[in-house]
């Protein structure tokens, strides 16, 4: 469900700092190693900067399905590729099949796919930056 809040810019700013220290932790990290969790952190970091953007719009999502409204919302309002959302929506699924089924990626997944993650997450974290005073 998305609800309208007051817009929140330190919000933004300390979800935009956690995302980055989950990041430089990733950097770190033998991520071919752990897959599940790189996959899990990774996921993380894009939720945290799409939650920052939508802070400072002044939009919240709660409830049931609010992961895959914010996605959806997040690459509607600012017109990101629709195999971009459809790629989110995967990763959702994969985070939430890890976390509630014990599944696990494997290595090549997280080789295929980590620098197209990570051009994803620049891409969101430069749209922050529209909002800035």
């Amino acid at each position: 469900m998305k609800i309208k809040i007051t817009p929140d810019k330190a919000k933004a700013k300390s979800l935009l700092e956690m995302a980055k220290i989950t990041l430089e932790r990733l950097k770190e990290t033998d991520k071919n190693k752990y897959p599940a969790n790189t996959l899990t952190d990774y996921y993380d970091v894009l939720h945290k900067v799409m939650e920052a953007i939508t802070s400072i719009e002044g939009l919240k999502f709660k409830g049931e399905g609010a992961h895959q409204e914010l996605i959806d919302h997040i690459c509607t309002a600012h017109k990101q590729d629709e195999s971009i959302r459809i790629f989110l929506q995967e990763l959702r699924e994969y985070r939430n099949r890890i976390a509630y089924e014990g599944f696990t990626v494997t290595d090549d997944y997280i080789k295929t796919n980590s620098d197209k993650i990570e051009t994803i997450i620049s891409t969101l974290t430069v749209l922050t930056n529209k909002f800035k005073e």
